[in-house]
C-alpha cells in the first residue's frame, strides 16, 4: 500500500475516483478476495502505482462488496481494469497481464514522470540557445526513462532534423505515433523537404541570370528548405506567386502551403503565420 494505492467504495468512489480523475489517471481495479488471477495483479498494480510515484492512482474495488459499482462498468468476469481520466473511461483490460505487458500499457496512460518532464524542459532550452547536441542528449535520457512517451520521441525527432540527420529521424519516424499523429505528419513533412536536398549555390547563379525561370526559383526555394534556410525559402517560393500566380497551375502558391504544413506547431509558428498574411495579400 503506499498513498497512491487505496480501497473504494460506492460511497467514496466519486471523490477518489472521478474526482481525482480531473488531475490524474486513476486505474481502478476490479478484485475479489475469491479469485486467483485477483491475487497475482493486485500486487502488481500496489507495487507499480508505488513506483510511478503518482503519474498515476490506483483504485482497487472489491466487486462483491460493491456490485453496483462493477454492474455500472459492465463487469462480467475478473480481475478487470478500468482507466478514468478527466470524467471518462479511456481504457481498460480484462485478466492478469504479465508485468511487462502491464507496465506497457501503464505507460501509455500514465503522465509523464517530474523528471521525464523536466529534461524536455532543458532540452527545449539548449535547443533555444542553439545548443543541439546537449539536447539530443536530454531528449535521450528522457526517452530511456520513458520509452512510450511520442512526444519526447518526436522532440528528438525534430532535433536530428535541425542537425541534418536525416536518417536517423527517418528511422524513427518510421514507426507508429497514434497519440500524436498530427505532429508526426509535421515532421514528416518537413523529413521530406530535407530528404534530396540540393546544392543552392548554381541555382542561385542560373536564377541571377535568368531572373523569370520560376521552375528554377521554386527549385531554390526547396533546396533552402532543405538547408533549414525556410526565411528564404518561403521569400523565393512567394516571389514566383507575386510574378505568376498561375505558373504550374499555381505550383508556387502550393508550395508554400508545402511549407506551411511542414514547418506547423512548433518554433516556427511566427514565420508560418507571417508567410500566410504575405500570400493572403499576394493573392487578394
Amino acid at each position: 500500500m503506499s498513498q497512491f494505492s487505496f480501497d473504494v467504495s460506492l460511497a467514496d468512489f466519486e471523490a477518489q475516483v472521478l474526482q481525482a480523475s480531473l488531475q490524474t489517471p486513476v486505474v481502478v481495479d476490479f478484485w475479489a478476495p475469491w479469485c486467483g488471477p485477483c491475487q497475482t495483479l493486485k500486487p502488481l498494480l500496489e507495487k507499480l502505482a508505488a513506483e510511478y510515484r503518482g503519474r498515476f492512482l490506483l483504485a482497487k474495488v472489491n466487486s462483491d462488496e460493491n456490485q453496483e459499482l462493477a454492474a455500472h462498468f459492465g463487469v462480467r468476469s475478473i480481475p478487470t481494469v478500468k482507466v478514468v481520466y478527466q470524467g471518462q473511461l479511456v481504457d481498460e483490460f480484462t485478466g492478469a497481464l504479465p508485468e511487462g505487458q502491464l507496465r506497457a500499457f501503464l505507460d501509455r496512460i500514465a503522465l509523464p514522470g517530474q523528471a521525464e518532464a523536466g529534461l524536455r524542459e532543458q532540452a527545449a532550452a539548449l535547443v533555444a540557445d542553439g545548443q543541439l547536441e546537449a539536447a539530443l542528449a536530454k531528449l535521450v535520457e528522457a526517452s530511456q526513462a520513458n520509452p512510450a512517451d511520442q512526444a519526447v520521441q518526436l522532440d528528438a525527432i525534430d532535433v536530428l532534423l535541425q542537425l541534418g540527420r536525416s536518417d536517423e529521424a527517418a528511422q524513427l519516424l518510421s514507426g507508429e505515433f497514434k497519440e500524436e499523429a498530427e505532429r508526426a505528419q509535421t515532421l514528416r513533412a518537413r523529413l521530406a523537404l530535407a530528404q534530396g536536398a540540393a546544392d543552392p549555390a548554381p541555382l542561385e547563379a542560373r536564377l541571377a541570370a535568368h531572373p523569370d525561370d520560376h521552375a528554377c526559383r521554386l527549385e531554390l526555394a526547396k533546396a533552402y528548405a532543405a538547408h533549414q534556410r525556410f526565411r528564404e525559402a518561403l521569400e523565393a517560393a512567394l516571389e514566383v506567386v507575386r510574378r505568376d500566380r498561375f505558373f504550374g497551375e499555381g505550383a508556387g502558391r502550393q508550395t508554400l502551403l508545402d511549407f506551411f504544413t511542414a514547418l506547423a506547431g512548433g518554433q516556427h509558428d511566427d514565420l508560418v503565420r507571417e508567410f500566410r498574411r504575405k500570400l493572403s495579400a499576394t493573392l487578394n
